[in-house]
């Protein structure tokens, strides 16, 4: 297969985080035919029960090819048009896995060894199979890691800071809200105050940003609500003490908060001879904690594409792509020691 057709195979394999063993067991067996004919090894590497990362490796690995397998939902099956394969994952990031492979083949045509790719799960989600691959690292010096950038690479990330508010009150007859106790009223007084916190912003990685991403509560209008709660998402780009210190002042006395998720903003390697652009999403590369090398950051297709009903990637980026990670492996296998 071309990478085009290896990019519509993934795609069409539903992996929504959580149910990522069909295509881990699809990318497993791919590997393991090339890494048969090719001097190589491949493995399953435990996450959770029945779930794995898919690692291959040729040599000792001095550089690291990875990037995620998961996707989020909804699945969308995949279709092509001249310019563009369209689909769940085309960019985010299975036309990235299959880039990274049609890569690997070729530099393993032209004799290349001591490299690695690593698949992982959980990257939508808690970076499970990052955290899994940190505690079993192979001794690579140098981590490529996939992400839509434009085929541009990423000189910073912004990290994350997520939340769950939960507000508690009494229910009542809407028609005697004094007899009761509005848990909306609370956790909207909390939203409103959250939303008028000044953000710290990075002179590389721009402005801090909130978003209340979603709100849910109460029984029915004519009932005063007896609970309610949101989801809060903060894009890092600093420490986030100050930020979890003024949320929990705003939090006193209205609702309960639990901190569910924190990614922190990352500085990340540069090449010379490629273009670089900054990044506002989070990545995988805090949770290897550097146990797969120096991190660099680099993908075909636009983040603003992943996570819609919209999402493509173009085949020119694709083409672009294998080009791109065949020449980055080469110069920092030049780099290291043999």
């Amino acid at each position: 297969m071309d990478v085009f057709e290896l990019t519509r195979e993934l795609v069409e394999i539903a992996s929504v985080t959580g149910r990522e063993k069909q295509i881990g067991d699809y990318l497993f067996d791919l590997l393991e035919a090339l890494a048969s004919h090719s001097g190589g090894s491949v493995e399953r590497m435990p996450v959770e029960p029945a779930r794995f990362n898919v690692l291959a490796c040729w040599g000792r690995p001095r550089v690291t090819l990875s990037t995620h397998m998961d996707t989020v939902p909804p699945h969308i099956p995949s279709r092509e048009d001249d310019e563009f394969i369209w689909g769940r994952g085309a960019c985010d990031a299975k036309g990235i896995i299959a880039a990274m492979i049609k890569a690997a083949e070729q530099l393993l045509a032209e004799g290349r060894r001591d490299f690695a790719l690593l698949f992982v799960v959980g990257e939508e989600r808690n970076s499970a199979g990052a955290l899994a691959a940190a505690r079993a690292g192979r001794g690579s010096r140098w981590l490529i890691n996939g992400e839509p950038t434009e085929n541009k690479l990423a000189l910073g990330s912004k990290g994350a800071l997520r939340y769950e508010a939960e507000a508690q009150g009494r229910m009542a007859h809407s028609a005697y809200p004094e007899l009761g106790d509005s848990a909306i009223d609370k956790l909207l007084d909390f939203l409103e105050q959250i939303r008028r916190l000044p953000l710290p912003s990075d002179p590389l990685l721009g402005p801090s940003t909130l978003n209340i991403g979603t709100i849910a509560g109460g029984r029915a209008p004519n009932v005063i609500a007896d609970e309610a709660r949101a989801e809060i998402m903060v894009r890092l780009v600093s420490d986030p003490e100050p930020i979890r210190r003024a949320f929990q002042r705003a939090a006193t006395g209205r609702v309960s908060l639990r901190e569910v998720l924190m990614v922190p903003p990352v500085r990340l390697n540069a090449l010379d001879g490629f273009e670089t652009t900054v990044v506002s999403f989070t990545t995988d590369i805090p949770a290897f904690q550097g146990a797969w090398g120096a991190p660099f950051l680099i993908g075909p297709g636009a983040i603003h594409l992943a996570h819609t009903l919209e999402e493509r990637v173009a085949k020119s980026d694709l083409l672009q792509a294998v080009e791109i990670y065949k020449k980055m492996v080469n110069i920092l296998l030049e780099r290291e020691p043999v």
